[in-house]
């Protein structure tokens, strides 16, 4: 098969080929794994991050890849009731104990043992893979291959943010960032709390244009203040200097959720320049998000099909995903960034 793989992580910034296409041993499914032939894969900021070196080490040589589309080929021996030919996605969460206490309380994005898609074994930028037939998710008939991608990671990890917000109807929302994550996240928000405002701090003003389109009833620079205070703000930049300007503009016992596996920004300083009654006094709150559940993944879908929700993506064959990961790198972005990899 065909396959995208890094060999050792760089700097995007002086490398901008990382990832070499290579012919790859197919894979075969054993036990409780399924072979899934790759139709799309979503191109994630968390693949940046692996790149890069920040997110733990993945197992090198990788194949990348984590909102993976595609159809079941083959089955292991133990797999039953998988028809050869159904569609499934795979998400981020490619494998977790079971019987950790996080796992048995259904937070099994926070077990110890937790595996990641794409960097603790191979993912989706390749035209095969094999996963555990308990982490893969049948994907709504409404929603087509490159639609269904981005909801498996930006979705998903979108929807647990914006529950984790605690958010009800008609309180003030705000989105810091505004790329795969938080285009869908403006699109949940408007379905499941009709009444509440959306405030989008963005970098750029293609952006912004883009977050009114959908609804947004404000959308300004990441420094700019809002015509209200937010009663929640979910942070999905790579820096770290929005969370200190979203703390400031969190109205009394808000709460700021950072959905970010990393931030690049290697000086800190931004963070330690926090002032206690500007950006921390009344209550005020801040909670990060790790990783993603089946479960989230499951009710998001259900969701996502329920909204007919179609993100905005951008398609590149296989062999371009270099180019995607480096547009992606500088901000070159309208929704979320797709690999077309195969056909039924």
């Amino acid at each position: 098969m065909q396959a995208m793989i890094l060999t050792q992580v760089c700097d995007l910034q002086t490398n901008a080929t990382p990832l070499e296409l290579v012919a790859w041993p197919d894979p075969v499914p054993t036990g409780n794994e399924i072979l899934v032939r790759v139709s799309v894969c979503g191109v994630c900021h968390t693949e940046l991050d692996e790149i890069e070196g920040r997110t733990p080490p993945p197992h090198l040589p990788v194949i990348l890849g984590h909102q993976v589309v595609g159809w079941v080929t083959a089955v292991g021996d133990q797999v039953r009731g998988v028809p050869i030919g159904q569609r499934v996605g795979v998400a981020w969460i490619y494998a977790a104990c079971g019987v950790c206490p996080f796992c048995q309380a259904g937070q099994e994005n926070l077990c110890p043992r937790f595996q990641a898609t794409g960097r603790d074994a191979n993912g989706g930028y390749a035209e095969l893979m094999v996963v555990d037939v308990n982490f893969v998710y049948p994907i709504p008939d409404n929603l087509a291959d490159a639609a269904a991608a981005p909801l498996l990671c930006a979705g998903a990890v979108g929807y647990r943010s914006l529950r984790l917000t605690g958010l009800q109807d008609g309180q003030p929302l705000g989105l810091t960032g505004f790329g795969a994550s938080g285009h869908l996240v403006l699109k949940m928000a408007r379905y499941l709390y009709p009444h509440t405002a959306v405030h989008v701090f963005a970098r750029s003003e293609k952006e912004q244009r883009f977050a009114r389109e959908l609804g947004a009833v404000w959308a300004g620079d990441t420094l700019d203040a809002p015509p209200q205070p937010c009663d929640a703000i979910i942070d999905t930049t790579p820096v770290w200097k929005p969370v200190v300007a979203a703390l400031q503009n969190l109205a009394p016992g808000g709460r700021l959720v950072i959905n970010a596996i990393r931030k690049e920004e290697v000086d800190k300083t931004e963070l330690l320049r926090l002032d206690y009654p500007t950006h921390l006094w009344l209550e005020k709150e801040i909670k990060s998000v790790a990783n993603i559940t089946r479960q989230d993944v499951r009710d998001f879908l259900a969701l996502a099909a329920a909204m007919n929700i179609q993100p905005e993506v951008e398609e590149y064959p296989l062999a371009e995903a270099n180019r995607a990961l480096v547009e992606l790198k500088r901000g070159q972005i309208r929704g979320a960034k797709v690999l077309r990899i195969g056909d039924r």
